[in-house]
């Protein structure tokens, strides 16, 4: 039986990508959540009804880390079939920016850590954002 929190239709999803000056990006390590619970991820989340893709960005970043987002620029969207019958099907949009201020996370996280291409590997990655990342640094 499907789970009724499972939406049965596609989620759009933002996703951000903010690189520091040696390529590497910000992730975060989810904590006390339904979905990808002490995975890693790039900071984002759902579009909520009445918001637009670039809102909901800068909106999720601000929430999940603090931090302001500026000259935010969509890069590409991913299709994230549901890995196994029943679980969440999402349409991931990824957008690069820079930011301003102090990082301070919410609860959904208990760190955050820079990874560049040679990390992935050794994170648990949830939510196909590594297939994501190895599309942003050309390597897939």
């Amino acid at each position: 039986m499907k789970d009724k929190a499972i939406p049965d239709r596609p989620v759009p999803v933002v996703r951000l990508i903010i690189p520091d000056p040696e390529g590497k990006v910000l992730f975060l390590r989810r904590a006390r959540t339904a979905f990808g619970d002490g995975g890693w991820c790039l900071p984002g989340g759902k579009v909520d009804y009445e918001e637009t893709v670039e809102e909901a960005a800068l909106k999720e970043l601000r929430e999940e880390t603090a931090l302001e987002g500026r000259d935010a620029r969509f890069l590409f969207y991913q299709d994230s079939l549901p890995p196994e019958p029943g679980s969440m099907h999402c349409i991931n949009f990824y957008f690069e920016c820079g930011v301003s201020g102090e990082l301070e996370m919410n609860p959904e996280s208990s760190e955050w850590a820079w990874l560049g291409p040679d990390d992935l590997d050794r994170y648990e990655i949830v939510f196909r954002n590594d297939e994501g990342l190895r599309r942003y640094w050309g390597s897939d």
